[in-house]
């Protein structure tokens, strides 16, 4: 199961500071009452969530959340490349996608019995406007870049580091698909939110464009 990267306590921190989920900064501080990261809370196993909650880092909404900031991660040096590469464009809509994988983190990281709460503390859940977000993304690459589908692409192959990593974010981006999945088959009430699944499957498709695009 995906280790939990994203520190619970820095999501903690961040969302009661008020900080919106939808318009994170790229670099998020922590408030002046918390002086480290390190908070020795998960020492014995176990890792927060919202409102007080906790559960052992084992849990499948840890390994949800976990592999979602994975794939925030490898995005990263996706981004840094694109701009390297002056792939402009692309490094701003890698950026776009980093900050509603935050959004997605949020909301994986609170209690199904806690999102009404989450709601009224001003934060928001994904939502069918994310996901169109990205189908225009995939409108945008296909129709005016002229890219799709083709047949199999070997990563890297092409010489664009930018390229090469959003290939290893794509698989990244799938990973944490299946992850969520088995959060939502494990949801006793069938309320997951199906907007987060539907985002995730995008993203993939998304990410496989940009890379095209990167090498194009």
């Amino acid at each position: 199961m995906v280790a939990a990267m994203f520190s619970s306590a820095l999501l903690l921190s961040c969302i009661m500071g008020k900080e919106r989920l939808g318009d994170f900064p790229h670099t998020l501080k922590l408030p002046n009452t918390m002086a480290s990261i390190s908070t020795r809370r998960g020492d014995e196993g176990f890792t927060d969530l919202m409102f007080g909650r906790r559960l052992p880092k084992t849990d499948i909404r840890v390994a949800a959340y976990g592999g979602v900031d994975e794939l925030n991660g490898a995005l990263g040096p996706a981004r840094i490349h694109a701009q390297q590469e002056d792939q402009i464009e692309i490094a701003e809509e890698i950026g776009a996608i980093q900050k509603m994988l935050v959004t997605v983190m949020g909301e994986l990281a609170t209690e199904p019995a806690d999102l009404e709460k989450y709601q009224k503390a001003g934060h928001r859940l994904v939502d069918a406007e994310m996901v169109a977000a990205l189908d225009a993304i995939v409108a945008k690459v296909e129709n005016e870049k002229k890219l799709t589908f083709e047949g199999w692409v070997m990563p890297g192959e092409l010489g664009s580091l930018a390229g090469a990593h959003l290939d290893h974010a794509r698989t990244v981006s799938r990973r944490a698909e299946r992850d969520v999945l088995d959060l939502a088959e494990a949801e006793a009430n069938g309320e997951f939110n199906k907007c987060t699944i539907q985002f995730l499957n995008r993203l993939s498709d998304v990410l496989w464009l940009l890379a095209r695009w990167a090498e194009k």
